[in-house]
């Protein structure tokens, strides 16, 4: 049986042969329609992890030459780990699945179109492999709800009370940071490191005294802190910055003992140089690749490089006393206040706080681009790149695919899809402030600052509520 559009191809053969001005326009018009009408045809499917769907998989689709002029096409799962690809012509066509750090069974699947859409083609994803960086586990795709819970404190009950879950009290804590069994959280009024154990939110002092800031090296409570803010960790040791002394200090987890790394205690400067010969000026973020720190210098709206086995610090973009909003390379580049900072091993990723935007540095180039917000326009807008808005956002974590952001004046917590810089809200509600656990909207915050992922869920240093929020 002929298909209409051969029907209709038959009839534009005949009057072409017939040759008169009127078969040649009608032939034109002919044409015409059946270019527009030129059937589709779909091939289509999800893919699951655990049972669930797995948004952000690339599906590339080869085969017959009609799928593009290069023979492919390329689309991600949406939301609901649904792929979509449209072709028009019959053959033999590939569907191949690709995630870093993810395989899939079946690996691809070969799809046979003969005049009628395909049936639905799925795949299972599994094989994660979990990496240490950036303070952060990565290499796993958060599958997140929204829903919020208290996992360590009580809201308006401050304090320096180790114990469990909402017996434990914090002082406004600032950065965390984990290693996917504990979370390590810069207490910053206690001038304390505390590691609080994720399976049984039992909170203990790694380092420092409470009520006794200053700088001393030493071990446990042997060691003095003045204010630290940003934590990041290897897995072995932490580093923080002390934010007070302009220094920063490393603590190994077994045994609390704590030095310093770079800066020297209470002198400001921004000047490079190895450990103490080095200057900061207010240090607050801090994150970390396999060699090297890379520091937020908030006051010298610099981005700081050390390297961790020598103690040599140097300036990877911006200009000390030079703030600003440029994207460019190294000290052309100009930041305003930045403050929290994570790296997926390639990138870093910097909330440039008080130009209420996020900033991509490549670490190899030192070149500086904004991926998300507007420079001098704070609000709370979701959208694409500089459509959307922010307003004071500080902490930052990734987990290799996504960013999460604590927009701390909004109170919300944002999510930002690195590939394409597509802003949403995860949690909280715009301009309420509050402790309530909830999913979505439905949950409060109050000045959110540190951020971490364990490659499940996300942790929130709730630094108004004195808390260590959960998002699942």
């Amino acid at each position: 049986m002929q298909s209409h559009q051969q029907i209709l191809m038959e009839e534009f053969e005949i009057m072409k042969r017939r040759g008169t001005t009127a078969s040649l326009l009608m032939a034109v018009v002919l044409t015409i329609f059946i270019m527009a009408c030129g059937k589709t045809y779909k091939i289509s499917g999800n893919v699951t992890l655990s049972g669930s769907a797995m948004q952000g998989v690339t599906m590339t689709l080869s085969g017959a030459s009609s799928v593009t002029s290069t023979n492919t096409q390329t689309t991600t799962t949406d939301v609901n780990g649904h792929y979509l690809f449209r072709v028009n012509a019959n053959g033999l066509y590939t569907v191949t699945p690709s995630m870093t750090g993810y395989t899939f069974n079946p690996s691809s699947i070969s799809v046979t179109i003969d005049n009628a859409d395909s049936t639905e083609n799925n795949f299972t994803a599994g094989g994660a492999v979990k990496t240490q960086m950036g303070g952060a586990i990565q290499g796993i795709l958060l599958n997140l709800t929204g829903a919020v819970s208290t996992l360590a404190g009580t809201a308006g009950a401050t304090g320096y009370t180790d114990g469990t879950g909402t017996a434990a009290l914090f002082n406004s804590p600032g950065g965390v940071t984990t290693d996917g069994t504990s979370l390590y959280v810069a207490d910053t009024d206690n001038s304390t490191i505390r590691q609080l154990i994720i399976s049984t939110g039992v909170v203990t002092t790694l380092a420092g005294l409470a009520e006794n800031a200053g700088w001393t090296n030493g071990i446990g409570t042997a060691a003095r802190f003045s204010s630290p803010k940003g934590i990041t960790t290897d897995g072995t040791n932490l580093y923080d910055t002390d934010t007070g002394t302009n220094t920063i200090r490393q603590i190994v987890i077994y045994t609390g003992a704590v030095t310093t790394l770079a800066g020297t205690a209470y002198a400001s400067g921004s000047t490079d140089g190895t450990g103490s010969a080095a200057r900061f000026n207010s240090p607050q973020g801090i994150t970390m690749d396999k060699t090297n720190l890379y520091i937020a210098d908030t006051s010298n709206n610099t981005i700081r490089q050390i390297v961790i086995s020598t103690g040599a610090v140097t300036t990877l973009a911006g200009l000390a006393g030079n703030l600003g909003s440029s994207d460019g390379t190294g000290s052309t580049a100009r930041f305003n206040s930045p403050e929290g900072i994570t790296t997926d091993g390639t990138n870093l990723y910097v909330t440039d706080t008080l130009n209420n935007t996020i900033r991509k540095i490549n670490i190899s180039t030192g070149a500086v681009t904004t991926l998300a917000g507007l420079a001098g326009n704070a609000g709370s807008a979701d959208g694409t790149g500089s459509a959307a808005r922010f307003y004071s956002p500080e902490g930052i974590t990734t987990d290799g695919t996504n960013l999460y952001v604590t927009d701390t004046l909004n109170n919300t917590i944002r999510q930002v899809v690195v590939s394409s810089g597509v802003v949403t809200t995860l949690a909280g509600t715009v301009g309420e402030t509050g402790s309530t656990d909830g999913t979505g909207s439905a949950a409060l915050f109050y000045n959110p600052y540190g951020i971490t992922t364990d490659g499940t869920s996300l942790y929130v240093a709730d630094t108004r509520n004195d808390t260590i929020r959960e998002i699942q």
